[in-house]
């Protein structure tokens, strides 16, 4: 009999012990964004990221692997500022239940101008209802739509970023509270390292003279900041570079370098080099290097967390411009 009680006892216990919490299941849809979610989640989250290091966000087309990963997600963080015009028919696919973290609400969205508003190679699937308030709508899976004229390169403002980290912490904390703490604490210690990187970056800027601040990239990704920093960037190709420059956009281009001395240009690490080594042979402005704009790069390369992007970026933008 005190076995069979000893026994009970024990089944009891083991029928009634807590299951170990599985951790937080997220997707991110590009690197830069799977990055801030490692910074302030840690590894109390199970982290998908769609398009991963040196992937083109734009031009990402994705697969069945792709979809069975928003099956299982929690919690979708995305761009918004219709960065990601594939997740629509993606989260459909995939009959995603996930809640979206749109890490760019909240921001001022800078409204592209008229050459490149237009030809920017995004393929929205949902309606351009031109809320010049910045409002975002949202399609039946819950994916903010904004019209097309905007920029969505907004992390390349460094407080822009600021408000991306604030809107991820505060969705992490709504979908894990148990860890709400940890993501509050792991996102202000964040922050401030951003704010400290901000200010190092204007220092930086701050060397060069406003006059020589102009410089030339493949592809329209820098506007946030160049707004935020001084510098005026120039590009032949609209904010996704998938399509060629007309000829006479680029002449025009190469006619700017020339009136006015640029000498600051540069392709982006997912840019085919050739349009700008023609620039470069028609003008005799000397490559700068590669920028990393919408993707970071894998780790041990140069640019594997947004911070480092930064770091790397602003030095090469800085000895381009004081060149002589």
């Amino acid at each position: 009999m005190k076995r069979f009680l000893a026994g009970l006892a024990l089944a009891l216990t083991i029928g009634v012990a807590p299951a170990s919490a599985e951790p937080l299941k997220i997707v991110a849809s590009f690197s830069i964004l799977g990055d801030m979610v490692e910074r302030i989640a840690g590894d109390r989250v199970e982290l998908t990221v769609l398009v991963g290091p040196g992937g083109d966000a734009h031009s990402f087309e994705p697969g069945p692997a792709h979809a069975a990963a928003l099956a299982d997600a929690k919690l979708l963080v995305v761009n918004g500022l219709g960065f990601e015009p594939w997740m629509v028919r993606l989260a459909a696919a995939a009959k995603s239940k996930a809640t979206y973290a749109v890490a760019s609400f909240g921001i001022n969205p800078r409204e592209m101008d008229d050459d490149h508003a237009h030809d920017h190679g995004h393929s929205h699937g949902h309606d351009h209802d031109h809320d010049h308030g910045h409002n975002h709508s949202h399609d039946k899976q819950g994916y903010p739509s904004v019209p097309h004229d905007f920029d969505p390169h907004a992390w390349q403002n460094l407080a822009n970023g600021v408000v991306y980290v604030r809107n991820i912490a505060e969705a992490l904390a709504k979908a894990d509270p148990e860890n709400a703490d940890a993501y509050e604490a792991n996102a202000a210690a964040y922050i401030a390292e951003l704010q400290e990187l901000d200010a190092w970056v204007r220092a930086e800027i701050g060397k060069v003279p406003p006059e020589r601040r102009k410089v030339i990239t493949t592809h329209d990704a820098f506007g946030y900041f160049g707004d935020a920093y001084g510098i005026e960037f120039h590009a032949p190709l609209g904010i996704s570079g998938g399509a060629q420059p007309s000829a006479q956009a680029l002449a025009r281009l190469i006619d700017q370098i020339r009136a006015e001395n640029i000498k600051a240009l540069f392709i982006e690490t997912m840019s085919d080099a050739r349009m700008m080594e023609t620039v470069s042979r028609e003008t005799g402005a000397e490559m700068g290097g590669a920028l990393y704009s919408d993707a970071l790069s894998r780790a041990g390369g140069d640019a594997p967390t947004y911070v480092a992007m930064f770091r790397h970026n602003v030095p090469l933008l800085v000895a381009a411009m004081l060149k002589d």
